[in-house]
This record gives C-alpha cells, structure tokens and sequence, in this order.
C-alpha cells in the first residue's frame, strides 16, 4: 500500500469518527430508530438443493455465523434420513445448544457493543477497494468481493456433500459412491430446470475432468454447480440437457419454434437485466430471435445442436458471477447517495442494512435499506 494510499484511508478513518462524535445524541436515536425497523436476523430456513441462489453474504463474520447454523440444520436432516436411530437423544441426556458460540445469535448482531455495524464497513471497506485502490467501491469491486464470497459459501457446501458421499474416505467420489439425496428422489427427479439425467452417470463422467472415473473436490463441486464450471466437457452435457428438455418433436435438435418459445425468452432476460433494458423481451417480435438463432446455427441447417448453444449456455444457465453483479448493482443503487455510481465509505456508512439485509424477493418493499430486513 502506497504513501498516498495511507494517507486516504487515515482522511477518511479522521473523517468518519469526527461526524460520528460530532452528533453522538443524532447517532444513538438513528441506531435505535435502525434497530427497531431493520433487525439483523440470520438466516433460519435453508435449501439444500444444489440450484438454489440465496444472496451472497456481504460480511464474512455473518456468513460463518450463517455457515455454522446451516452446518446444525445440514446435520439434522442429514441423521434423521440416513441414521433415524441416532436423531433422539438417550432419555435423561439433554439435547446440546442449537448454537454454542453464538445462543441468541441474533442478540448479538444487534448489540452495538458486540458488533458495530459502522466498525465492521469502515475494516471491510479496504478490502473491497482495491482494483483501482482510490477510495471508492465501484460495481467491478463489489461484484468481485461477492464472486469471492460466494465461491467460499459453494465450495463449503460442496465439501460438506463430499464428505458424507466418499463412503471409503479416499477424498474422492466414485459413480457408485454417490446417490442422489432424497429430495432427487422424492420428486420423481423433476424438481428443477435441468433435472433429466442429472443423476445419471453420463452427468458424472462430464464432470470428470481428467476422466479417472473419480470426482476430486474441484469436479465434484462443478458435479453440483456445472453453470460455473470451466470444464468444456460438462458445459457440452449442460447444452445437451437443455436440446433434450426443449425438443418437444424429439428430433435431436433445436428449430427455431422450440428456440423461440422457452430459449431465446431466458437469453432476452439475461440481456436485458445486465443491460438495465427496459421494454419486456415477451413483446418482442420474432426478429431479434431469428437474428440470434442464425448467429447461432453455424452449419445453416435450420437447427441448433448442442454445441451450437454453447455461445449463450452460460446466458441459459447464469453464473455465480451474473448473480454476484445482480446484487452489487442492487447495492450501489440503493446505497449511492450521489448518484455517482460508486460508493464511499461515508455512504456505505449512512444506508448499513443496505448490506446487512439486501435479498432480492418479488415482494419487495422499497425503503430506504433493501427490499427485505432478513437474511434467508
């Protein structure tokens, strides 16, 4: 960190403590006024399918509070399914607190003395700002501190699912080791947008990077998460799954009906939210469409193969990335009091629920620090 940078931080460091003391009365009000209407509540309900998205946790010390608690409710499911025997405790024996570090989890993050919401901005805000380290957390910073947040709270998860399938502790899954969870199961395996074949053991070799007929934490994690995944042989299968779920003429292939109604509609809306469009792709005439689907079908057969979709595969299916921009987009528009399309650490500081509490819902409620004051 160059001079001219410590002397940034130390300005705004003075900065931010002389308008804190400056009105400590106004503060104290506001704080409590914040407590009241926006309490910090972790999240208490969780889904353990793979496709989910949950907001990307903003603070790491919240995201391991979080990582803790799902850890327990994991647990539980996980003992009552596969070893029922175990889920009661022996009669006398009292159960163990649901959360040793943290018993009122909840008390503790609205404890200004515990965690001060304003003390945890002012130590994340230099680890956010620094490509170009100026002061500022622009969407690129934002969207990276969540990508890297994310990809922790994926690979977690993914070492979680190992540990319990690798039944020989060899730190590796064979075809044989795994079995879908019972959710798969339960719903007859169509319980979300790729399900056909997603167990089946051609989903599994795709995964396979080096093709030893074992998965490693790295394939095993792209086994669960295959939108994220750089291995060109998994993002083929995905393309293969989405000809084989939109052929409704079961002809191997793609026309252009089946590519308008259902693809060329989840492409639109991926463009059209990382573009900020406006007008609604569904009123849309056939002509971009037919534009895009040309584009796409390089041999000109009037079809589209599976490797022809490969181009927008990853509009198809979006990225932790795609979801980590949808948020910090979220962020800054709430949060940028200038309208200057960045934030400082003075305005991150004036709207703190802002990203203690941002969750993307359809029933959102527009106040002043996100659409929804819980995390889920």
């Amino acid at each position: 960190m160059g001079k001219a940078s410590v002397i940034l931080y130390i300005t705004v460091g003075i900065l931010v403590l002389f308008l804190v003391s400056y009105s400590p009365k106004k503060k104290s009000h506001h704080h409590h006024h914040n407590n009241q209407h926006h309490r910090l509540k972790l999240r208490s309900s969780f889904n353990f399918k793979p496709t989910r998205h949950d907001p990307i946790p903003f603070d790491p010390l919240v995201a391991d509070m979080e990582r803790r608690r799902e850890d327990k409710e994991w647990e539980r499911q996980y003992t009552d399914h596969s070893h029922p025997e175990l889920a009661s405790p022996a009669p006398g024996q009292e159960s163990q607190p649901e959360w040793e570090e943290f018993m009122d989890a909840e008390d503790y993050l609205n404890d200004e003395e515990k965690f001060n919401v304003t003390d945890r901005l002012i130590s994340l805000f230099p680890k956010i700002d620094v490509s170009p380290l100026d002061g500022y957390v622009t969407e690129s910073e934002l969207t990276e501190w969540n990508v890297q947040s994310s990809a922790k709270e994926v690979m977690h998860r993914s070492q979680r699912d190992m540990d319990v399938h690798d039944r020989n502790k060899d730190g590796f899954i064979s075809f044989s080791e795994y079995e879908p969870p019972s959710w798969a199961r339960d719903s007859g395996n169509y319980s979300f947008g790729y399900d056909i074949g997603w167990w089946k053991e051609e989903h599994f070799n795709a995964s396979d990077a080096n093709g030893d007929g074992l998965l490693n934490l790295t394939e095993f994690n792209d086994f669960l998460h295959p939108a994220d995944t750089k291995n060109p042989k998994l993002l083929l299968w995905l393309c293969k799954e989405e000809v084989r779920e939109r052929d409704s003429d079961k002809d191997g292939k793609i026309g252009f009906d089946e590519f308008y109604h259902g693809l060329f509609d989840s492409v639109r809306s991926y463009e059209e939210d990382n573009h900020n469009a406006t007008h609604p792709y569904h009123d849309l005439p056939e002509g971009p469409a037919k534009q895009l689907f040309a584009q796409l079908d390089k041999d000109g057969d009037g079809y589209l193969s599976d490797v022809e979709l490969l181009p927008v595969i990853s509009k198809i299916h979006p990225t932790e990335h795609y979801y980590a921009k949808e948020q910090a987009d979220y962020i800054i528009s709430k949060a940028d009091s200038d309208k200057d399309g960045r934030l400082t650490l003075a305005e991150m500081i004036e709207h703190p629920y802002v990203f203690y509490s941002a969750i993307f819902d359809e029933d959102d409620t527009d106040d002043d620090y996100g659409l929804h004051d819980e995390f889920r």
